[in-house]
């Protein structure tokens, strides 16, 4: 299941119902003390309370009303639930889904008391007619009445068939969106959240200020993380144990309701067994991982930017591991400050380590930050900006709130650009670098762009903050500009033909072969991936280009279900493919020169 959106209401500073969408990667942006940390601490007490607890006083303080509001909305839910061995379901039939069939969980929680206590609901598109509006709440011989009663199949068997038949002989349903409860025992509603439940994905916080104890700090988190993750990827022998305990222990349970029934028949009647297996959260709680240093120093006696040190290796592995294993859990990784203690070295190893994790697609990255050196590096679709606006916190994201994003943050033009090289998306910037250095290394005249800061890549589609900045203030300035777009589009060379006719110095050309990725080697790719494809220069006979039959090739190699798509294709091979390029390889592909000759132009407006 991914998480698609969070919708807080009087918790904290968030008085007013306010929602925050989220992607693969998504930084929360905005002044210190704005709100940023109280976003990520609503999910953990929505999926865990363990490393932040609700208590009395997470009500709004300018609000009478002591009720918080926690929603959580979803994509990807289970086709299939299990609560009825001889008849399986799925959240459409039993109306469980919005109008815009998405998965949609709130949680009520009422902070007028000492304790505050939960309730749970499902907020989905449901039917309110009266007489089968709460047909979830049924028994198995309530249900049979109601089918007697309209003279439906008396055969049919299990309580989702039945309720589908119920349903499906009504003429108008009068659907509206409705909260479901299913935290409290009520038939099947129960049940299908306890299935809903296992099926959350696993959520890991990870502190700022955290404290320096051996239970509770930077150090345990990633461990624990590593727990619930490694729990996840034996769900399915876990689940295997509680059936045989399910099968087993309903088998003693019915032996002595048989035996109740020779003894008393009345009160056998009443005997109805439930299982209720452990949460995911209690048999993480089983195990546990410490850590020492050298010498047996515990590692939370070590220095802040030591244990912050094992925040930023635990991600590098686990962006390493999972690009090799196939989990099936999603997990969220939520990360407050990720900059915090850190070398600036380091904080690119993290970024790094986040981008490749979140092109994961059991995988999701949240961070908090106000560093710009930070929000400068992520991708621009990522970033949402929390700010006051009249008294209340408003979130937003999309082009009109970089300005605020730059003001607040600082982020400024480099002043060492002279040239701005303009392409299509981030996948291209990557590419183009990993081409240049390689060509630098047998041609010293050829412009590392990995490193040379007189060249600016301005994003004409998905860009990052800083490039973001630079397109809109160095434009200005009157720096040359380079333009290099794939000829996989027609309308393409109109833009190149506007570029060359300025008189300014810019120019620009399309690809000669379809697109960048049809310059890779076949041996650079097998050397990130162990694959064997083929690389066209076009679309090959099925009609297919490089990045589609990458996608197919990997994804059968990891045993995914579905190919990755063409954009997840696209970065992985910038990633992992281009930084194997060569001089020699290039210039095998390119028997023309065509990219040695980009980057003699980039040189050529540089002097």
């Amino acid at each position: 299941m991914k998480l698609k959106s969070l919708t807080i209401k009087n918790f904290r500073a968030y008085q007013s119902e306010t929602k925050i969408g989220f992607d693969e990667l998504t930084t929360i942006i905005g002044k210190n003390d704005i709100g940023k940390s109280t976003i990520l601490e609503a999910l953990e007490i929505f999926f865990n309370n363990q490393t932040v607890k609700i208590d009395s006083s997470d009500a709004n303080i300018h609000s009478t009303i002591k009720t918080v509001e926690i929603t959580c909305e979803f994509t990807d839910y289970p086709a299939q639930l299990s609560i009825d061995t001889s008849s399986p379901t799925n959240l459409k039939d039993e109306y469980l889904l919005s109008a815009e069939n998405t998965l949609v969980i709130k949680k009520r929680i009422d902070c007028g008391k000492k304790t505050p206590s939960v309730e749970i609901f499902i907020v989905a598109n449901h039917p309110t007619e009266k007489e089968v509006s709460n047909l979830l709440e049924l028994k198995e011989k309530e249900l049979q009445a109601i089918i007697k009663s309209k003279s439906l199949d008396s055969k049919l068997k299990g309580n989702p068939t039945m309720r589908k038949a119920i349903w499906d002989s009504v003429g108008d349903l009068k659907l509206q969106t409705v909260e479901i409860p299913v935290s409290k025992p009520k038939e099947d509603a129960k049940r299908i959240w306890e299935q809903i439940d296992g099926y959350l994905p696993i959520f890991a916080l990870f502190q700022s200020d955290r404290s320096s104890s051996d239970s509770d700090s930077e150090v345990q988190d990633p461990m624990k993380a590593a727990i619930a993750t490694a729990m996840s990827e034996v769900q399915k022998e876990i689940n295997d144990i509680q059936q045989k305990v399910r099968e087993k222990a309903e088998e003693i349970a019915n032996n002595t309701h048989n035996a109740l029934k020779e003894i008393d028949e009345n009160l056998a009647s009443k005997l109805d067994p439930k299982f209720n297996p452990p949460t995911p959260a209690k048999w993480n709680g089983l195990f546990s991982i410490q850590l020492d240093t050298d010498d047996g120093i515990p590692l939370n006696k070590r220095g802040s930017g030591v244990r912050r040190m094992i925040l930023v290796s635990f991600f590098k592995a686990e962006a390493e591991r999972r690009l090799k294993s196939s989990s099936k859990q999603n997990i969220i990784y939520a990360i407050e400050e990720p900059e915090t203690a850190q070398h600036p070295n380091n904080q690119k190893v993290l970024i790094e380590s986040f981008k490749s994790l979140a092109n994961e697609s059991d995988c999701q990255i949240i961070l908090t930050t106000h560093s710009p050196g930070l929000a400068s590096e992520l991708p621009i679709e990522s970033l949402r900006f929390v700010y006051h606006d009249s008294g209340n916190l408003k979130i937003e994201q999309g082009e009109d709130v970089f300005p605020k994003i730059a003001q607040t943050l600082g982020v400024t033009p480099d002043s060492r650009v002279k040239v701005l090289f303009c392409v299509e998306g981030p996948t291209d910037v990557d590419a183009l670098c990993s081409l240049s250095k390689a060509m630098n290394n047998k041609y010293p005249e050829i412009p590392d762009l990995t490193n040379d800061q007189r060249v600016a890549f301005i994003l004409m589609g998905g860009s990052t903050l800083k490039h973001w900045v630079n397109q809109n203030y160095l434009k200005g300035l009157g720096k040359p500009e380079f333009h290099l777009y794939d000829n996989d589009v027609s309308t393409y060379q109109q833009s190149i033909d506007q570029v060359n006719s300025r008189g300014d110095n810019s120019c620009g050309q399309l690809t000669q072969k379809l697109e960048i990725e049809s310059y890779l080697h076949k041996d650079a790719v097998n050397a990130g991936f162990n694959i064997e494809i083929e690389v066209p220069d076009q679309l090959n006979a099925d009609g297919k280009a490089t990045p589609r039959i990458f996608a197919e090739a990997y994804s059968l190699k990891v045993g995914l279900p579905n190919p990755i798509k063409d954009t997840k294709a696209k970065k992985f091979l910038a990633e992992r493919a281009f930084p194997n390029m060569t001089a020699e390889m290039i210039e095998e592909r390119d028997p023309n020169n065509e990219v040695k000759g980009w980057f003699e132009k980039i040189n050529e407006l540089l002097n």
